[in-house]
């Protein structure tokens, strides 16, 4: 793959306050280290990185500090204290790019991160200009109602469990958040919610997302093997 011309900055994304889990998910211990461990650690080793920010929960930013000093992510440049929603945690992430060609969004709480899911990304953008990582749904899905009633089955063959690393062009990207008027889940939202198009590539069904404590036995589990 070749590299973009331009530099590559990746924002990992975890100022959520943990209330599905219980406790802030982005310093649990995942088989001996911090959950965020494991994809900076990726991020740090990859070749097409130049830089990576640290959006964090404000009580963690001085524990992240440490962190960052103490595995020598000599990578992270940044490390600030995220909003209320994760958009507003991303926008403040944007907003401390001084520039770049590429910006790569990932959740802390992924821990499973991988060089072929940055890598592929980062190709994808660079010809698109946003793309997702995504896997194709298992389970059916039901389209209900505020009672729970079906009302529509989507088929399957037309739905994707979209996942992060999101690789965008910076300008698309922070076009989209500066313009945001409503809640979004996810950065390809809030571009398309622009006029654009994302181009989602393969994901990976082990890059799961840690949200509540069986997520968490499930990763002890895929960490382990790995």
């Amino acid at each position: 793959m070749s590299k973009p011309a331009g530099e590559v900055v990746a924002i990992v994304v975890g100022a959520g306050s943990g209330s599905r889990m219980g406790a802030e998910k982005t310093f649990l211990n995942l088989a001996g280290r911090p959950v965020i461990a494991w994809p900076v650690e990726v991020l740090q080793h990859n070749k097409n990185i130049s830089e990576i920010i640290l959006v964090l929960h404000n009580n963690n930013v001085d524990e992240s500090r440490s962190l960052v000093a103490a595995m020598g992510w000599s990578k992270v440049t940044r490390v600030c204290a995220g909003g209320k929603l994760r958009q507003d945690s991303v926008k403040n992430g944007l907003d401390v790019i001084r520039d770049c060609e590429l910006v790569l969004v990932h959740d802390a709480a992924r821990p499973f991160l991988t060089d072929k899911l940055i890598d592929e990304g980062i190709e994808a953008a660079s010809t698109t200009g946003a793309a997702a990582t995504a896997v194709p749904v298992k389970d059916t899905i039901k389209q209900v109602d505020e009672n729970r009633i079906v009302t529509a089955t989507p088929p399957r063959s037309n739905l994707m469990a979209v996942q992060t690393p999101q690789v965008f062009r910076y300008k698309i990207l922070k076009d989209a958040y500066d313009s945001l008027s409503v809640e979004v889940t996810d950065d390809a939202a809030a571009v398309e919610r622009i006029g654009l198009k994302v181009k989602l590539y393969p994901g990976d069904y082990e890059n799961i997302k840690i949200t509540t404590r069986e997520d968490l036995e499930l990763a002890e589990i895929i960490a382990k093997r790995r």
